[in-house]
């Protein structure tokens, strides 16, 4: 098959928004195959992550994107496709760019990219099996601070992937952030939103700015909130 959508899980299933995924896709490209892997990974073991730099191996296509399974498709995706088919690679830069929170890993301007949301294709074969190397070799932990005070991630996919990405030398494709939405996190943007990604669901009004901005004479505004 020459192009399609993956996704991959671990866990109870009941507790995914897999549907709404699901629907998504089928909405904005109803003859796109999407395959829904599961992964037989322990809950909560801090290598399930890492699950994940084994989507190439996975994915049955030429042409893939991945996607969490907390995303929603809200757009067309076929530009992050061809990108992808020209570079290897199609990225969203992470919510926190710096990779340098991996302080086992980066000290210097080095940048994160998410891999909730990535276009691929086997030009990229090598930064995988990179990926895949240093994901069960390399010290992956953050130290960060929310509102409860210090606290440790044992270990984070991201990190392993933006060192592969640095180590092989690959120079991906970087798409904006309307590509890979964070609301959490990201609390403003331009113009119309392909993937939201978060497990809450997106607002109506989403819907209505895309609608607005299928008519080409629409005017990329400022969108806040």
């Amino acid at each position: 098959m020459s192009r399609g959508i993956l996704s991959i899980y671990w866990g109870d299933e009941s507790k995914l928004p897999i549907n709404r995924l699901k629907a998504s896709v089928k909405k904005f490209h109803p003859d796109l195959p999407h395959e829904i892997i599961k992964i037989d990974a322990p809950h909560g073991d801090i290598s399930t992550l890492n699950q994940k730099a084994k989507m190439l191996d996975l994915s049955p296509f030429e042409e893939t994107l991945f996607l969490d399974m907390d995303t929603v498709v809200l757009g067309n995706l076929d530009f992050g496709f061809e990108k992808a088919k020209q570079f290897g690679l199609a990225l969203s830069i992470c919510e926190a760019p710096w990779a340098k929170r991996y302080n086992h890993l980066f000290t210097g301007d080095e940048v994160e990219y998410n891999t909730g949301v990535i276009f691929f294709t086997k030009k990229a074969q090598a930064v995988f099996d990179k990926w895949k190397e240093l994901a069960a070799t390399v010290d992956s932990s953050i130290i960060g601070v929310n509102e409860k005070g210090v606290y440790t991630m044992p270990a984070n996919d991201q990190g392993p992937f933006a060192l592969a990405i640095d180590q092989t030398g690959f120079n991906p494709f970087v798409l904006p952030l309307n590509w890979n939405f964070r609301p959490a996190w990201q609390r403003s943007f331009f113009g119309p939103i392909k993937i939201w990604h978060d497990y809450g669901e997106p607002p109506a009004l989403f819907e209505e700015l895309n609608t607005y901005y299928l008519n080409p004479e629409a005017l990329i505004q400022f969108h806040h909130g």
